[in-house]
């Protein structure tokens, strides 16, 4: 059964505070309620909570403006990374978020492990596209090279 309540603080995957969203009721009651993270909906609740979403939204609207300024930043960037190899040119282990993002701080490009979007590690040797996340509505693509040590 589903339930409306208003969030009172930002919530990965729902929303920000003030939305007022439909979510199951275990997971309002046993979760969010809690933890103050929603509340029931009512009038009073709406109006205090805002001024903090005006806030909220005028940082997201910065943030986003930053974001865009970085994905201009990655496109004409490529990330090498030499991986050893055996003779028959199979990789010893795999690529992984991590060493993107190392790479990409020697590079002097700042980002966070979360930002980078890898479904699983990079098991071959080639160029890959991997998406990176700088903001829920600014996304880029990445050519990362693997290339034989």
């Amino acid at each position: 059964m589903a339930v409306e309540i208003l969030l009172m603080d930002a919530v990965s995957g729902l929303g920000i505070e003030g939305d007022v969203v439909k979510v199951a009721d275990g997971y309002a009651r046993n979760y969010l309620f809690p933890k103050g993270l929603a509340s029931e909906v009512s009038e009073g609740k709406k109006r205090q909570i805002e001024k903090k979403r005006m806030e909220r939204l005028e940082l997201m609207k910065k943030e986003q403006s930053v974001a865009e300024e970085l994905s201009k930043k990655f496109e004409n960037c490529s990330c090498t990374i030499a991986v050893k190899t055996s003779e028959g040119g199979k990789m010893f282990g795999s690529v992984t978020a991590a060493q993107i993002l190392e790479n990409l701080k020697e590079q002097g490009l700042p980002l966070e492990r979360n930002q980078i979007k890898l479904a699983a590690p990079l098991h071959e040797l080639g160029v890959f596209d991997v998406t990176l996340s700088l903001h829920p509505e600014v996304q880029t693509t990445l050519k990362v090279w693997i290339v034989e040590e």
